[in-house]
């Protein structure tokens, strides 16, 4: 599958204010494997995926056009890859980041060997 940009939000121990994220997932031959920043989940990329290592809980959504992706109740900056921010500024038709919403960070590539690896064992 072709990697895509995501929100991904943390919903384990919070309600709809986790930490939060924007940037590209890739998928696994089969779909069901979700990766991005280091981890894996299981989950479509479509809804609740948990966390291969953890089991925490996430909300893995494709992002809204209009930028509002963060559920309605929920507050706190969105992390977002600074290496998709010109094609994020595009889909939400937009010429610049509100630093009050979002913050640029790097994201790291996952090593998705390693997660086929601890699944098969």
């Amino acid at each position: 599958m072709i990697p895509q940009i995501k929100y991904i939000e943390l919903k384990s121990g919070y309600s709809d204010n986790g930490p939060a994220w924007i940037g590209k997932v890739e998928f696994s031959k089969t779909g069901k494997t979700i990766y991005f920043n280091g981890q894996a989940f299981k989950g479509n990329g479509h809804g609740y995926a948990r966390d291969i290592q953890t089991g925490e809980l996430y909300w893995i959504s494709g992002i809204k056009k209009n930028g509002q992706d963060r559920h309605w109740a929920g507050s706190g900056k969105i992390y977002i890859d600074k290496d998709i921010v010109d094609e994020y500024l595009k889909i939400i038709d937009s010429s610049a980041l509100d630093p009050q919403i979002y913050e640029l960070v790097e994201i790291v590539q996952t090593d998705k060997q390693f997660f086929s690896n601890l699944e098969n064992i």
